[in-house]
């Protein structure tokens, strides 16, 4: 259930980018307004929220925090479809990223007190797929719905079915016991955001993993909230055909990435937890030369493929990572290390990414014309690169780090 609603996270969150191309004909807008408007404008809001949300979480029933968030942004993803200029647009997808931030964090700290250290990569990958599953119906729906009732109907078609899995979660998601594989004293002090930061301040692995998740994922929005504009502009796709291509190539490759980036981490980090942050290196090795192909080639059909072998390489880190950030702090503070390594992720990937491609498109548009769009991506996906150097310093660290997490008394 904890999955279902990530996907309908990111149904909502993801809608935009497969009718941001109508969108932009219907109000004029330029890519820069775009990349603000599914990217800086939602991450600004979405960080703000989410870690005095998180400590709430580490506070109270998480469940209810889910689904009043859920609520949120179901209804303000509905409102969407009533805007009649760019401001009003802008206003409710704030509005969204303000209820989503409510969603991951409290989610994770549940889920790592649904399973014990050993299994937390693989769950916390199955939820991650959520995102890629989101991202599946999204583009389904919203490019299809779009084609043939316009793209007001999309958001109403996708925001209100979230406001009754809403009253559906409620009633069938139990909380569970915080704590519930750790020691029993773990729980007895329930510590302030000061306090979370200043046990992480310790652990400088954390700083390297958030840095290298951030990249990844400047990476993953920079190009990929521009896929469906890329396609249809230099491959000559209808928006309808868009998102039933994206569908299988962002949602379901997105999907084996991620479960498998998981499940590797745990199988191979069983016996050294570095695995946890050489997977996704070795990913970012993997995506890099699959870039040039898929963004550079006019033959369509490789074109496709190199982009779904490109999406599974590119979203393998979110359940190693999410698995090292709750291996080093006590479980009273999982919530709040998981929005402070969101904080971090979505600051640089889904607040700069769409941005900066989307400034890129602008600036090299009078010289490119039609193509300025696929050379800012590809300068994207070389901006993120460092990631790669990023995670095998946090893996150089992380032995250190894990060796004084166990010092540290229970709290």
């Amino acid at each position: 259930m904890l999955t279902l609603v990530y996907a309908f996270n990111f149904v909502d969150r993801q809608i935009l980018v497969i009718l941001q191309e109508p969108i932009k004909v219907d109000m004029g807008l330029s890519d820069a307004q775009l990349g603000l408007l599914s990217g800086f404008s939602f991450a600004l809001v979405y960080i703000t929220a989410g870690i005095p949300i998180a400590w709430w979480a580490d506070r109270t029933n998480r469940r209810n925090i889910i689904a009043g968030a859920l609520t949120v942004w179901s209804g303000m993803t509905a409102l969407s479809g009533l805007a009649q200029n760019y401001t009003h647009l802008l206003l409710a997808r704030i509005g969204v990223g303000i209820g989503e931030a409510g969603g991951s964090p409290p989610a994770h700290a549940m889920i790592s007190d649904y399973y014990p250290a050993h299994q937390r990569g693989t769950a916390l990958a199955i939820y991650s797929t959520g995102v890629h599953l989101g991202i599946l119906l999204g583009f389904i729906v919203g490019g299809v719905v779009s084609q043939f009732y316009g793209w007001r109907v999309a958001f109403f078609s996708v925001g209100i079915p979230g406001i009754l899995l809403a009253v559906v979660f409620v009633l069938t998601v139990k909380e569970p016991s915080r704590g519930r594989w750790d020691s029993a004293s773990a729980e007895v002090h329930k510590p302030t955001l000061a306090e979370t930061l200043k046990t992480l301040s310790r652990f400088r692995s954390f700083w390297l993993l958030a840095l290298a998740t951030g990249l990844s994922a400047f990476a993953g929005y920079g190009s990929g909230n521009f896929a469906p504009s890329f396609l249809i502009r230099n491959h000559g796709f209808s928006v309808g055909e868009v998102g039933v291509i994206l569908a299988i190539v962002s949602g379901g490759a997105g999907m084996i990435g991620t479960f498998l980036g998981g499940y590797i981490a745990d199988k191979l980090g069983h016996r050294d937890r570095r695995w946890y942050l050489w997977v996704p290196a070795i990913a970012g090795l993997i995506a890099l030369p699959l870039s040039f192909p898929y963004l550079l080639l006019d033959n369509t059909a490789l074109v496709l493929g190199f982009s779904f072998f490109l999406s599974i390489a590119m979203n393998t880190y979110l359940g190693p990572a999410l698995a090292i950030a709750h291996g080093i702090v006590p479980p009273a503070m999982r919530a709040q290390a998981s929005a402070i390594l969101f904080f971090v992720l979505n600051l640089i990937g889904l607040g700069l990414g769409p941005l900066t491609a989307g400034l890129l498109s602008d600036a090299l548009q009078p010289h490119y014309g039609e193509d300025s769009l696929r050379y800012a991506m590809l300068a994207i996906a070389l901006l993120s690169t460092p990631s790669i150097l990023l995670y095998y310093l946090a893996s150089r660290r992380l032995p250190h780090d894990l060796a004084a997490r166990e010092e540290l008394s229970p709290r």
